[in-house]
Order: structure tokens, then C-alpha cells, then sequence
């Protein structure tokens, strides 16, 4: 039997005002003065100039704006590479992400995409990175994509939404710091804190589960609940779902999701429904592959008075059903952790095509 050998975030600080240490971590990683270091940020800080005075710039140092209203995509990547490339004579120091999913995913793909050559739609898949990227940091602001731990950078392609997993795409330095989330809109911050309810309800219930992520995955699993179905102080709430956030990215890494995931990432990819509440919206609907999971999200949505979007694919033709269902079905792990290694003879097109019509 061959096991999985796989990485895991070389540093990691933790606690509230750790941010505040960037600038210390980072000077040892300077190779000079021209090197510099590339702050990729989630735009809704632009405007935030008591938030963006602490990003530690030095020399040629460069932030970059970055909208995250939209889910990550290849060509993204390769327009941020371009720029960086252009912009000057030897690669950067590092690439440091600063926001949520969708920024970490991005900051992991463009420090891949600086050392390996061609597009980067070409290393969707498993493992098809050659080269070590540029060093690069993973600071999230909103906890439960657990795109800070993982060896994922899940991105939008022009035929497929699917991650670049890899060995080199883990985070060298990762800052987990829950102040950073204490302005998150509560409908974003239930929707991501779903996201890792979801990763731990798929790990814990899949043929892939084993000691070492079901230890991880019932840690996350257990502090969501407290999190989303107890009253908690604001400052408790946000320490426990980030260490949930990272609990349940552990959890998947060495296990995987399920059907959630596959039947998402096939919404997302036709209509561009973000991850979080893409996974929301089908996860509603799963009662016959999670029912339990499926009870306690219900509660938890009950609590927070959260409606979720309805008719979202009610108007879609046949050929756009068949485009989801193509991209859903093309995640083969995801279905065998789900559900084994016949699943081929349990799902079939017009079964999903009904799961769909329901959303």
C-alpha cells in the first residue's frame, strides 16, 4: 500500500494583532532591493487606509487590488504573472496574499505560475506542477475555505473549474490573525464558514476517512457547531472558526470532498456563483447522501435567518444542464470518496440533472 506523503504549511502564526508581525517575517525573505515583494489584496481594503498602512512596503515593493467578487480564474493568473514579469528584471521576493479564497487561490497559483512555463489552464489536475514556486504568504481574511492550508489553488478555466494540486502549492508562511475578520457581512461570513461545515461533513462521511483526517475533520466539525448554533462573544467566534478553517483544510487534504463539491464546482463553472454559496445551495439538497449534515445545516441556517437563493438553475436549457453535469462528473475522486468505486453505477445524468432542477 503506498501512502499519501504530503506537505504541510512550513511556519504558521496564530493569534489577534499577529498581522502586525509581516514586516519581521518577511525581511529575512528579501533577496535585495529589487526584488520585491507582490501584495496581492482583496479590493474591498483599497479604501481601508488605516488597514493598508500596516502592509509592510519597502523599496519596489507592489500591492495589487484585487476584486474577489468573482471566483478565480486561469487567464487571471496568467494577466497577473504577465504584469509582475514586465514590471521587472528578476522575479520577486514573494507573493503574498491578503483577503479570502479567492485571493489565497490566486497568490498560491501566480507563485506556481513564476517558476513553471505556459498557461496556467495547463496544470489543472493532479500534480503536474514541475518547479518550486517563489516564496509565498497566506493571510486570510475570512475563515472556512481552508485555502490556507491546502496543496489546492482551485481556479476557473476555460473548459473546467479545477485546482492545481500540487505539492508546491502549499503557503511557505501562513499569518492567521481573527481580528483581520471582524468586518466580515454576515451572509459572507456564514456562506464560508459553510464552506468548511461542508469540507468536514463530505471528509467525515467518505471512504477516504482514516484517524489522521477524521481527527482534524471532527475538531472543525465540532467547533462550527459551536460557532453556528451557540451564542458566542464576537472575539470567541472568530479564534474558533479560523482554527476551523484550518482543521477542516487538514481534514480534506489527506482525505477529500464529495458530492457537494463536484455538483458546485459544475454550478460555479456554467453561472459563476461563488464557492461558498454555490456549496450552500446544493448542499440543501443532498439530505439522500448527508442526512445528518444536512439536519444541522438547516438549524444553523434557521439561526441566522439566512435565505438562500431559489430558481437558480430553473431557466437553463438542456445544453447548459449537460454542462454542469459534464464538469460534476469529471471529478472522479470526489465521487469515489463519496460514494465508492462503483459510484458510475449510482449517478447517472438524469439524477443529477433533477438535484440541479431543485436548486
Amino acid at each position: 500500500m503506498s501512502f499519501k506523503n504530503f506537505p504541510l504549511v512550513s511556519k504558521v502564526v496564530f493569534g489577534r494583532g499577529s498581522f502586525n508581525q509581516l514586516g519581521e517575517i518577511l525581511a529575512p525573505l528579501r533577496k535585495n532591493e529589487n526584488a520585491p515583494f507582490i501584495f496581492l489584496v482583496d479590493d474591498v481594503f483599497e479604501n481601508d487606509s488605516s488597514f493598508v498602512s500596516k502592509i509592510p512596503l519597502l523599496y519596489a515593493d507592489r500591492i495589487i487590488f484585487i476584486s474577489a467578487k468573482h471566483e478565480p480564474k486561469t487567464c487571471q493568473v496568467d494577466t497577473l504573472v504577465e504584469n509582475i514579469i514586465l514590471s521587472s528584471s528578476i522575479l520577486p521576493s514573494g507573493i503574498i496574499g491578503i483577503g479570502g479564497g479567492t485571493i489565497m487561490d490566486l497568490a498560491k497559483a501566480v507563485s506556481l505560475m513564476l517558476t513553471n512555463e505556459g498557461y496556467c489552464e495547463d496544470y489543472q489536475g493532479w500534480d503536474l506542477i514541475k518547479n518550486k514556486g517563489i516564496y509565498h504568504v497566506g493571510i486570510p481574511t475570512i475563515s472556512g475555505t481552508g485555502s490556507e492550508v491546502s496543496r489546492t489553488s482551485v481556479l476557473t478555466g476555460p473548459t473546467k473549474k479545477l485546482g492545481i494540486n500540487s505539492d508546491f502549492t502549499p503557503f511557505d508562511q501562513v499569518i492567521l490573525d481573527p481580528e483581520l475578520t471582524k468586518d466580515v457581512p454576515k451572509d459572507q461570513w456564514f456562506y464560508t464558514g459553510m464552506d468548511c461545515f461542508i469540507h468536514c461533513v463530505e471528509s467525515l462521511k467518505g471512504n477516504f476517512i482514516n484517524s489522521f483526517s477524521e481527527t482534524y475533520g471532527n475538531t472543525a466539525l465540532n467547533l462550527c457547531k459551536d460557532v453556528f448554533l451557540n451564542s458566542l462573544p464576537q472575539n470567541e467566534s472568530q479564534d474558533k472558526l479560523m482554527m476551523a478553517s484550518w482543521h477542516g483544510g487538514m481534514s480534506i487534504s489527506y482525505s477529500q470532498v464529495g458530492v457537494a463539491h463536484a455538483l458546485s464546482y459544475g454550478m460555479s463553472y456554467l453561472l459563476g456563483v461563488k464557492h461558498g454559496i454555490g456549496n450552500c445551495i446544493v448542499f440543501d439538497q443532498l439530505e439522500a447522501f448527508y442526512p445528518e449534515g444536512v439536519r444541522i445545516f438547516r438549524q444553523m441556517k434557521a439561526k441566522h435567518n439566512i435565505l438562500l437563493p431559489k430558481g437558480v438553475c430553473s431557466n437553463l436549457t438542456q445544453k447548459q444542464f449537460d454542462s454542469m453535469i459534464d464538469i460534476a462528473l469529471s471529478l472522479e475522486p470526489l465521487w469515489e470518496n463519496a460514494l465508492g468505486k462503483d459510484w458510475k453505477i449510482k449517478i447517472t445524468r438524469p439524477l443529477l440533472k433533477d438535484l440541479y432542477s431543485k436548486m
